[in-house]
């Protein structure tokens, strides 16, 4: 069962990108000739109105097939034919429902959790790195090593980063900003790093502090996306630590096993947590500048309208193939990688 809570979640979001697609070109006028849950052979489908609706053999991805998308049409209805700006907005329109999803559910899981730990100090621990350098309570922390610091497990993140090495620390008092170098110290359990500080934590009085701190966990998840991005290209992050959608989907299935010993308000606040995660992971990474992707799409689409002109379609698609074949490649890889950790 966990297993299968797993998959239809990530089906969901996978929907709710695909209908991001389907919606704005539907509102351009475009003829959708098919929208696919899934991928590769399909194993049912059922026409309605003038689009095929379908579900492919396997469960993770999907596709909303477009007249003229892919190859030059003069039919009115055809996505070749419109606007630059209105296929713009039907290739953005998948990542930008991922981000709507995420923020939706991060409503739900805030909701859940009554609150939200904040960067502003509450405590300092005696003779710890902080206190030592003069951090007090009520100071809040703005930047470590010159990052911008929008949510708790930042101050987390950065302070780990460089496993003990000295972190510069920008903070806010009495109006005033200051910043201090800090070294931190290794934790009784020698896994993890820190300075000695607990933050305040943030109690929703009133509807907008909670979409306020909804938005924040959006523009954490969507910033965290890129950071981890920068680590893999930088090599902080090995190849053999990155899951594809198996990981995913064990990761998931063994929060949902967890979470449901504790009541379904619980589980409910899990499987939204994991939503969040992923919708705006799959956002950001859908809007990266590589062929075949919707951000590389975009690429090809900003350059149209600079020149007012499109680029010449054969060329253009010759470099979304071979971007795709690249990107199977790679999550051949990602699978295998996933398989092999199982074991």
């Amino acid at each position: 069962m966990d297993i299968i809570v797993a998959i239809l979640m990530f089906g969901l979001i996978v929907l709710v990108h695909e209908f991001g697609h389907f919606f704005f070109a539907k509102k351009s006028g475009i003829y959708v000739e098919e929208f696919a849950l899934g991928m590769g052979p399909k194993i049912a489908g059922k026409k309605i109105g003038e689009t095929l609706f379908s579900i492919r053999l396997l469960p993770f991805g999907g596709f909303c097939k477009m007249l003229g998308e892919n190859e030059v049409s003069d039919d009115e209805r055809s996505f070749s034919v419109k606007s630059v700006w209105a296929k713009i907005m039907v290739v953005f329109g998948g990542p930008l429902f991922n981000f709507i999803l995420a923020f939706f559910f991060a409503i739900i899981y805030l909701s859940i959790s009554g609150a939200v730990q904040t960067s502003v100090i509450s405590k300092v621990s005696e003779n710890s790195p902080a206190a030592e350098a003069g951090i007090l309570p009520g100071d809040k922390i703005l930047k470590i090593n010159g990052r911008s610091v929008i949510a708790y497990p930042e101050i987390l993140i950065y302070i780990n980063e460089n496993k003990g090495e000295a972190i510069e620390l920008e903070y806010l008092r009495d109006g005033e900003k200051a910043s201090m170098v800090i070294k931190p110290m290794l934790s009784e359990d020698n896994r993890t790093y820190k300075i000695g500080v607990e933050t305040e934590v943030q109690r929703f009085s009133n509807p907008i502090q909670l979409i306020k701190y909804s938005i924040i966990e959006i523009g954490f998840w969507i910033k965290i996306t890129f950071y981890g991005l920068g680590q893999i290209f930088s090599g902080a992050i090995a190849a053999k630590e990155i899951s594809g959608p198996v990981g995913i989907v064990s990761v998931v299935s063994t929060g949902y096993k967890e979470s449901l010993k504790e009541g379904l308000l619980y589980l409910v606040r899990t499987m939204s947590f994991f939503i969040v995660l992923l919708s705006a992971n799959l956002g950001v990474m859908n809007l990266m500048p590589i062929p075949a992707l919707d951000g590389g799409r975009l690429v090809f689409l900003f350059i149209e309208a600079i020149r007012k002109k499109p680029i010449d379609e054969e060329k253009e698609g010759t470099i979304h193939f071979v971007g795709y074949v690249v990107l199977m490649g790679l999550m051949v890889l990602i699978l295998f990688n996933d398989i092999k950790k199982l074991f």
